[in-house]
């Protein structure tokens, strides 16, 4: 017997722009006429792509088209993708709050749903008889319900307000109840988007190593969206990589996060440098961002480096009138866009006196970084008074490890960095 407890087969889900509904009685009608003559919907042969950021030529568009996929009992299926991609609507469609236009989802058991802050909540009832609430709606009895209650209180940390109408939460109280409402409830399916982004490091600690309890040792099948690569790295199985609400990759997690921060790198194309001309360039009247470049020791411009090389970072700017305590600051993210390190000029610079072009060097040394793709981000301000230059990505480069023998390869260590620190072992003396 297959193992499969979710399926999606050719789901699609049509829109129409700017209106609920068809919008018009012509169109509601026409739907009608054509349903009872069993005829394809007619709006079903039109609609643009999902891509929110072109201008719209036709009236209806395609949030989803001919998704398909399978989730096995256990798994933890990551789904990620750009804002707009067709995530949420995806996850609304398999929690059964909107139907699709097209397709069938198959399932077996019960689904609970975090879709955002709060969902499933009555603002005016308490946390407590919210609890009973949604285990009511999952199909529990009350007793079921009750046997969990101090358990989901617990989790919640809510329990000085678990008796205070919903109303009067903050936003993290009610993300964090709601989660230890879905999670502890037994679903078969945990439908999670993105709401963890909400509450504070602490509890995504512990919502995470929850979901990883529910999928590993209870055998239940997690769908978790997140923008937090790292996050997805950890707790997901496997993956899917929506784009303009179709699936562009699928596989190993590992592949997709690269496939996806890869088809959304900005920077990918600059050859280890980027300039602007001065009226279009980054910072304010003051202050002018030039260009950024990396470079070797011997000043030429690279975007890969080995571990063995420094890196050598150079900004150019333009400076306007004096800017006295300005200091501009460098922080490096890896491919998860978690921050490797920040630096800041203000621990050597002198006063920037007068107007005029200046340029900085920041060196990595060799030995530090660890293989894959890092972004340089510039910052700029004068502490306590204005922010000169908003913090910015500017380019990015690669590191790649060399073995003894000369040659690259790809192992990634654990950690964000992997420096080559000095080891020294000796045999103790046996007197």
């Amino acid at each position: 017997m297959s193992n499969i407890i979710l399926k999606a087969e050719d789901i699609s889900k049509q829109y129409r722009l700017g209106l609920v509904g068809t919008g018009t009685i012509t169109h509601d009608l026409n739907r009608f006429w054509h349903r009872i003559r069993g005829k394809e919907d007619p709006y079903l042969k039109v609609g643009a792509v999902n891509d929110r950021a072109i201008r719209a030529t036709e009236d209806y568009v395609w949030a989803l088209r001919d998704i398909n996929f399978e989730v096995e009992q256990g798994e933890v299926l990551g789904i990620i993708g750009k804002n707009g991609a067709g995530k949420s609507t995806l996850l609304k469609i398999l929690s059964r709050v909107t139907s699709p236009t097209t397709g069938v989802i198959k399932t077996k058991g019960r689904i609970a749903s975090l879709l955002e802050v709060g969902t499933g909540f009555h603002p005016e009832l308490t946390g407590r008889e919210n609890i009973y609430l949604n285990g009511a709606i999952l199909g529990m009895t009350r007793s079921e319900i009750k046997a969990k209650e101090e358990e989901i209180v617990d989790f919640s940390g809510c329990e000085l307000y678990i008796d205070t109408p919903v109303k009067r939460y903050s936003s993290g109280m009610r993300v964090r109840l709601g989660f230890a409402v879905a999670a502890h409830l037994e679903p078969d399916i945990l439908v999670v988007d993105e709401v963890l982004a909400v509450g504070d490091a602490e509890f995504q600690k512990k919502a995470i190593g929850k979901m990883q309890d529910v999928s590993q040792a209870d055998g239940k099948t997690v769908l978790f969206v997140s923008h937090n690569m790292a996050s997805v790295q950890q707790l997901c199985t496997r993956a899917i990589v929506l784009d303009n609400g179709s699936v562009s990759f699928s596989g190993d997690v590992t592949d997709c996060v690269s496939h996806y921060l890869e088809k959304s790198d900005r920077y990918s194309n600059f050859n280890g440098l980027v300039k602007w001309d001065i009226n279009n360039a980054p910072g304010s009247s003051d202050f002018k961002l030039l260009s950024v470049s990396t470079l070797t020791e011997d000043y030429i411009v690279k975007k890969s480096f080995t571990d063995e090389q420094s890196i050598l970072i150079h900004i150019k700017t333009a400076l306007s009138v004096p800017l006295r305590n300005m200091r501009l600051n460098l922080s490096l993210y890896n491919r998860d866009e978690i921050v490797v390190f920040t630096t800041s000029s203000h621990l050597y610079e002198e006063v920037l006196k007068s107007e005029g072009f200046y340029q900085y060097e920041i060196v990595i040394p060799a030995y530090l970084l660890n293989h894959g793709n890092y972004k340089i981000s510039l910052q700029a301000g004068i502490p306590g008074e204005r922010q000169i230059l908003e913090s910015t990505k500017v380019l990015n480069f690669d590191v790649e490890k060399i073995s003894d023998s000369g040659t690259t390869y790809n192992t990634v260590l654990k950690g964000v960095v992997a420096p080559k620190l000095h080891w020294k072992i000796y045999k103790q003396r046996d007197d």
